[in-house]
This record gives C-alpha cells, sequence and structure tokens, in this order.
C-alpha cells in the first residue's frame, strides 16, 4: 500500500533496537480516515475468504483489526495480554514473547468467542519476528477454527517472521514490507 509506505517515510521514526515508532497514526494517536483507508485495502485482499471472525491482540492491533472487521461486516475477537478478572477459566491460552516490550506473557481468549465452525482472519499492526502472530495461531488451532490468513499493516522483513510464516504455508498479506531501516533510512521490498 504505497499510501503506508509514504506515511510511514513522512511521520515514522527509527528508535534503537529496530524499532520503528509510527505513534502520530497507528498506534498511540490514530489517523482514524487512514486506518479505514488500510481496513479497505485488507478487506480487498482477503474478498471472497468468507472469514467469520477477525483475531487480534491488545492493544495496537485492534484499531486497524477493527477498521477491516468494519469493511467486512464481521466481529473483532481480541486476545488479552494477561487473563483478568472479567475472563472466566475457559480460556484459550499461549506463550508469547514480545520483541518490543521485552517480556513474555499469557495471551488468553474466551473460548466463548473462537470456535470450529470459524474462518479466521488474523490482523495486527506489525510483523517483526511474528512471536504474537505464533501465538494468535495456537489460539486459533486450539479453537478448531479454519486459519484463512494473516494481514499486517507493517512488516519488519528483514526480522524473518513474515517470511517463516509463508515458509510454513501461511498466507501474509502485509500493507507496508520494510527490508532494512539503516542508517535512519527505511527500505521497502517491492
Amino acid at each position: 500500500m504505497k499510501a503506508l509506505e509514504e506515511k510511514i517515510l513522512k511521520e515514522g521514526k527509527i528508535l534503537g533496537g529496530d524499532v520503528l515508532k509510527v505513534g502520530s497514526f497507528l498506534n498511540q494517536r490514530i489517523d482514524v480516515a487512514f486506518v479505514m483507508q488500510m481496513g479497505e485495502e485488507i478487506a480487498r485482499l482477503f474478498e471472497g475468504e468468507k472469514i467469520t471472525k477477525i483475531f487480534t491482540i491488545e492493544s495496537s492491533g485492534i484499531a486497524i483489526a477493527f477498521a477491516a472487521a468494519t469493511k467486512m461486516n464481521v466481529p473483532v475477537v481480541f486476545a488479552k495480554k494477561n487473563k483478568s478478572a472479567n475472563v472466566g477459566d475457559d480460556v484459550y491460552t499461549s506463550r508469547v514473547h514480545s520483541f518490543t516490550h521485552g517480556n513474555t506473557y499469557d495471551a488468553v481468549v474466551s473460548k466463548e468467542f473462537l470456535s470450529a465452525d470459524d474462518k479466521v482472519l488474523i490482523v495486527d499492526d506489525f510483523l517483526a519476528r511474528g512471536n504474537a502472530i505464533h501465538g494468535l495461531i495456537d489460539m486459533v488451532g486450539q479453537s478448531g477454527a479454519e486459519l484463512i490468513g494473516a494481514a499486517i499493516a507493517i512488516e519488519k522483513g528483514f526480522q524473518g517472521g513474515g517470511d517463516e510464516l509463508r515458509e510454513k504455508g501461511l498466507r501474509v498479506e502485509s500493507l507496508a514490507l520494510i527490508d532494512s531501516m539503516e542508517e535512519g533510512k527505511i527500505t521497502f521490498r517491492n
């Protein structure tokens, strides 16, 4: 998505440790109109797949998942990063290591929200090493649902997570795929 690449170049900031900050439009301050365009593109990419649910993980993936779900007219289900008092004991769970935050947590989702009858699209804001996506895939597998693919706003291709998922046969569609972030310069994969 050329518009996303341009927005990253204009508003994104490279921080140390291969971190790209896009807080001005995607995951702290949300440019609603732009995120809705991203959702429209995801809906176009997965048109005809008969998706019944979009699955993401809190919290930065929720906005783009919501935008895609609005265009596809399906519900969004999101995994919580820790079990809370308002989540019962009947859950799917997966251990996930966060590259950005440098911690490991138990992602959970109530079993009532994913079932074997579902056709699930995973949507997230970033894909680096693929840890969050692997956790979501694990929970989809536990539910018996059919995994259709994954839609990612920004993939950091140089960290290999997306390529690994594709090699395992998962359809991964990234709206912007970064090949490198070196010396303050971002290069996108064609």
